[in-house]
């Protein structure tokens, strides 16, 4: 039997993979969290093989918190399961030590399929994520400026470029409005940007985040 633990901020997220995993023989459901504080309880309470994890939910960066919970819990495989399909959250998620990662417009039988390859000790990513990685094979060697930038760096460029505020983005990491003030000079240095619309415009020309705004 897989026990998995499932992190999603929406009620009806976390319902249907409960209810796609519990309908499949073989899993077993055995907690579930909202946001990073209860993810990181649920972790260190609960004895699972798979945590499904999305990696936008309120309070701690995903990626910080891949990193925290391969550290306290390293034998705990981690299925990352979110809207972003953009190829740099998928590296960023692996480095931290992620097993596996999906999109959320992924089938029911996929999601199946990739909890079963990461509780076996086996790495799991989409055929379209896989695409993307092999395509940027190809790609001219250096780093580009966003590339740059730490994890919570990327999360804040991101909502940026999405059109939140300092004030919303701060509601939702959980910080204070300094702090990402702070954040958002400290990226507009590394990447050597002279203000916020500059940001908005490389965010246009190399594509980034497409999928989760109208940019």
């Amino acid at each position: 039997m897989i026990r998995v633990l499932i992190a999603d901020d929406h009620t009806l997220v976390r319902d249907g993979l409960r209810h796609i995993l519990q309908c499949t023989s073989g899993f077993e459901v055995t907690g579930e969290a909202r946001d990073g504080a209860s993810t990181m309880a649920l972790v260190r309470s609960a004895d699972a093989h798979v945590l499904v994890l999305d990696l936008s939910m309120p309070g701690r960066n995903g990626v910080e918190l891949i990193k925290q919970i391969k550290d306290e819990k390293p034998a705990l495989r981690i299925l990352v399961l979110t809207m972003h399909a953009e190829q740099q959250y998928a590296v960023r998620a692996f480095k931290a030590g992620a097993s596996g990662y999906l999109t959320k417009e992924s089938a029911s039988a996929e999601l199946v399929a990739a909890v079963t390859k990461v509780a076996s000790g086996g790495v799991y990513v989409s055929v379209s994520m896989a695409e993307q990685f092999a395509q940027s094979l190809n790609e001219p060697v250096g780093t580009l400026p966003h590339q740059r930038l730490s994890d919570r760096e990327f999360d804040v460029f991101r909502r940026i470029a999405a059109g939140e505020t300092i004030t919303e983005i701060a509601q939702q990491l959980c910080v204070s409005s300094k702090t990402i003030s702070t954040y958002k000079t400290r990226l507009l240095e590394k990447m050597q940007m002279p203000h916020e619309a500059a940001l908005v415009r490389y965010a246009m020309r190399h594509k980034l985040f497409e999928d989760d705004n109208e940019i």
